[in-house]
């Protein structure tokens, strides 16, 4: 990470974090993580490890509790649980040079085991910097025995220890060959943050995404290239991203001033880096400001005010399935803002975005005495995403934004040699007392045995592994007195097998699709025999309707975001009414033309 980053990264936290902060009323403990194994030697060559521990000691809060811990086959702690200030940032910085990958094996339960602190007060939030693979030394036991262990303490026993000690680990991977699924896992178990980071770029999102999940603070969304600016603010600092190619944004303020980084507004402080301009201004005027110019969608503006947007803790996985509660209000000195003293026209509400920037899910939050409630409707699709919760009002707009991992309800896992599926219930309500799960396959049903509190096995009968074909899974699950379906992942069996079923059809007469098959030059070509490209388009366009029913669980989804999305623009309607009468002209056409052959008939012959 370069020297400019830091810098950048570390003035905008200073200016947005430190109120957010200042309102706790136990500050969060912050434990740095660094695996210093000879595998992340071979793993992290660009030594990001080293750079993301100065861009997290940049990042912090003064007076912040924060420490350091390495770890390999042992674990150290060569920079004690202390408070943030300049002294503590100096020590931190001088611990790269001991970064480098020496010990020869990895032990991560262990690094995580000593790193917490039982008898801490407040919330305690890990930051693991690995190359996420289990390695311990031989002399233990048999491998990879051992490693196989370790790796389900970690996870079965310790994780869930830690999240009902209000222990938050963020889990950064630094490799390809990253146990990515532990990662993932440790991180979700305790409502953490994880991402694979292989980039100095992608580095510093997934650190402002933990900064922002340990430090909330209040943004100005930006709406149409512009932000609003209420009364009474402090300051705000715009972090504005862009391609190296474009020139930098133009800064407009409510009386049409332009600023550039040339000509600041008064008093503010304007850098400009290649990808990036960081602007901070005091005491800004109020109203509606502009940017003229390319603005990257992770660009903000973050705002220093007594005034803020709070909530009720949002949780760091959503499922698949699952309705997120939400609850929202407006404090002002840490105190709930009465209704009296709202912003005229006050509204709120509750938005999930993928990494994209497409709009998954949406709900408007109803007013309930001094707070917001409601229900952001269940995410659709899986990956990494932002939850933003907003304030409109007049002359005021506000959001919180907090990075979300979404999952399944349920992960499944083929196992080849023991012939049976596996399934894990990843949301915490979900067990065997409570969740039936089954699957069919080939029209057969196949029910699922418990293994344990929150597994399931599915016994496969004998199968080709030359045929790929879809395993359907299916649950219905019991919440609240409640019962509902439950929406489960479709599993390909065999998904390198030289036969595929068509999954359009799964019944006991299975149609069957030759991949790898190339046309015997001996048979009749297509032209003589089948329909030629407009008529076999045709035939495609008859099968959708089945196509769709075989594939409705996958492209729903998607189907739904797109018309969330683009429902209300004119072109889209225009398009589907244009696909419409296209599709009625090439029937007719090939109605006219079977006509017509049937006109011609030829005399049967030997």
């Amino acid at each position: 990470m370069t020297q400019r980053l830091v810098v950048v990264l570390g003035f905008l936290l200073l200016c947005a974090a430190q109120p957010a902060a200042a309102q706790e009323e136990t500050p969060p403990q912050v434990r740095v993580i660094v695996d210093v194994s000879g595998s992340m030697r071979d793993n992290d060559p660009d030594q990001l490890a080293a750079d993301a521990l100065e861009l997290l000691v940049t990042l912090l809060p003064s007076g912040t509790q924060a420490g350091v811990w390495t770890f390999g086959e042992g674990v150290s702690n060569p920079l004690p649980l202390g408070s943030v200030d300049a002294n503590w940032r100096e020590r931190a910085m001088a611990l790269t040079p001991r970064l480098e990958g020496r010990d020869p094996f990895t032990d991560i339960e262990a690094a995580v085991r000593e790193t917490v602190a039982p008898e801490a007060s407040g919330e305690q939030h890990l930051v693991l910097l690995t190359d996420g693979m289990i390695d311990l030394p031989p002399w233990r036991g048999d491998k990879p025995a051992i490693d196989d262990a370790s790796r389900r303490e970690l996870l079965d026993e310790l994780a869930p220890r830690l999240a009902r000690s209000e222990v938050t680990v963020h889990a950064i991977a630094f490799s390809d060959e990253a146990d990515l699924s532990l990662v993932e896992r440790l991180s979700q178990q305790t409502g953490g943050l994880s991402a694979p980071v292989r980039t100095p770029e992608a580095l510093m999102g997934a650190f402002l995404d933990i900064v922002d999940r340990i430090f909330p603070s209040d943004r100005a969304p930006l709406r149409d290239g512009g932000f609003v600016i209420e009364p009474g603010l402090e300051g705000f600092s715009a972090l504005l991203f862009r391609d190296p190619s474009e020139p930098p944004a133009v800064l407009v303020g409510p009386d049409g001033r332009r600023y550039t980084g040339e000509s600041p507004p008064e008093s503010a402080r304007w850098r400009h880096e290649e990808r990036y301009d960081l602007i901070q201004v005091p005491d800004p005027e109020p109203g509606q400001w502009r940017l003229e110019g390319e603005v990257g969608r992770e660009s903000r503006v973050t705002l220093v005010s007594p005034l803020t947007l709070q909530t009720a803790p949002l949780p760091g996985t959503l499922y698949l399935g699952f309705g997120v509660p939400v609850e929202a209000w407006l404090s002002r000195h840490g105190e709930v803002l009465p209704e009296e003293e709202w912003p005229d026209h006050l509204s709120m509400s509750a938005e999930l975005r993928d990494a994209e920037g497409d709009i998954q899910a949406a709900t408007e939050l109803g007013a309930r005495g001094q707070r917001f409630i409601g229900e952001l409707p269940a995410p659709a699709l899986t990956g990494t995403a932002q939850l933003a919760v907003r304030a409109d009002g007049r002359g005021f707009r506000r959001q919180r934004v907090q990075a979300v991992n979404v999952q399944p309800a349920v992960t499944v896992e083929h196992d080849v040699q023991g012939g049976r599926v596996v399934l894990r219930a990843e949301h915490p309500a979900l067990h065997h007392g409570n969740t039936r799960l089954h699957a069919e396959l080939q029209g057969q049903r196949l029910e699922a045995q418990a293994l344990d509190d929150q597994r399931w096995e599915i016994n496969l009968p004998v199968l080709d592994e030359s045929l790929t074909q879809p395993l359907m899974l299916r649950g219905q699950i019991t919440l609240e007195g409640r019962a509902r379906e439950l929406r489960l992942p479709r599993l390909l069996l065999f998904p390198e097998g030289d036969t595929g079923v068509d999954v359009a059809e799964v019944r006991p007469d299975l149609a069957v699709e030759r991949f790898h098959e190339a046309p015997d030059p001996a048979s009749p070509s297509s032209a003589d025999t089948g329909p030629d490209g407009v008529a076999r388009f045709i035939a495609l366009l008859d099968r959708l309707p089945q196509l769709a029913q075989g594939h409705w669980e996958t492209w729903q989804p998607v189907l739904t975001r797109w018309v969330q999305a683009h429902g209300r623009d004119p072109r889209f309607w225009a398009g589907l009414m244009g696909v419409v009468i296209l599709v009625v002209m090439m029937r007719a056409w090939r109605q006219r033309r079977r006509r017509a052959r049937a006109d011609y008939r030829e005399e049967p012959h030997v």
